[in-house]
């Protein structure tokens, strides 16, 4: 990290601390949700790429990965996927046609993945297969009203990857192409109840800033989060974690 880039983010670290005590990334708000769930589970995530959560969050992987009984992983990204740490259980393939048979799993995860698909209906469908009775789907993913994204939706990919490592020097290849379809609380509601789930929880939760590599900027954004700390604004929130289960019984 260069040094204007450390200058940046101590800047910002003391300024998210005066404005925003408390806040983190909504990996975090993903990881507190799975974590309570995992115990013992047979467990599958969808588009596990080459990690469980952000890159930072090794301890946090460990953890849950040492409650679970086993642990599945399938994605398209082979490159992802064959240097993933915690999965030896890989499978490269598509997420509308799981090659796992009915109800065997568990518990079924994905993270930062319902906004890439292309036909949410189709994976939630084979998601409802191949989880038990009672079995529970989670997934963390961009809330399509937080102004990020509603911005993101707008510019051209090349323009996106650019600004998307700049800001977070996330590479090229590891940003992949978004159609936000399951990325509000009624787009989740609507195709959960058409695929036979229930609605356990939808939580809205903030991020850290997006803004950090723009200086006093992001004081700006600071107080628009803390803004959003208000419940009747938690619909602007910047992400979602989801929580369905499917019904005893079916």
């Amino acid at each position: 990290m260069s040094r204007l880039r450390r200058s940046l983010h101590k800047f910002y670290e003391k300024a998210e601390a005066i404005l925003v005590p408390g806040l983190t990334s909504s990996q975090y708000g993903y990881y507190k949700v799975l974590r309570g769930l995992v115990s013992g589970k047979t467990w599958l995530d969808l588009g596990c790429g080459h990690q469980v959560f952000a890159d930072w969050m090794v301890k946090e992987q460990a953890e849950v990965l040492g409650r679970c009984r086993t642990i599945f992983g399938i994605d398209l990204d082979w490159i992802g996927l064959r240097t993933h740490p915690g999965i030896s259980n890989k499978t490269f393939g598509d997420l509308t046609a799981l090659p796992f048979a009915d109800g065997t799993m568990e518990l079924v995860t994905a993270n930062m993945v319902a906004e890439h698909l292309e036909d949410p209906a189709a994976v939630l469908r084979e998601v409802y297969r191949v989880l038990a009775p009672d079995g529970v789907f989670v997934f963390h993913t961009p809330n399509f009203r937080g102004w990020v994204i509603q911005i993101a939706s707008r510019i051209p990919e090349a323009v996106k990857k650019r600004l998307i490592w700049f800001l977070e020097r996330r590479r090229a290849e590891d940003v992949f192409q978004t159609h936000y379809r399951l990325n509000t609380p009624e787009q989740i509601a609507a195709a959960a109840a058409k695929a036979g789930f229930a609605v356990e929880e939808i939580q809205m939760i903030s991020t850290s800033a997006a803004t950090v590599m723009l200086g006093p900027v992001v004081l700006a954004e600071l107080l628009y989060i803390r803004a959003l700390q208000a419940p009747k604004r938690r619909q602007l929130r910047s992400n979602i974690v989801a929580v369905l289960r499917k019904k005893i019984g079916q």
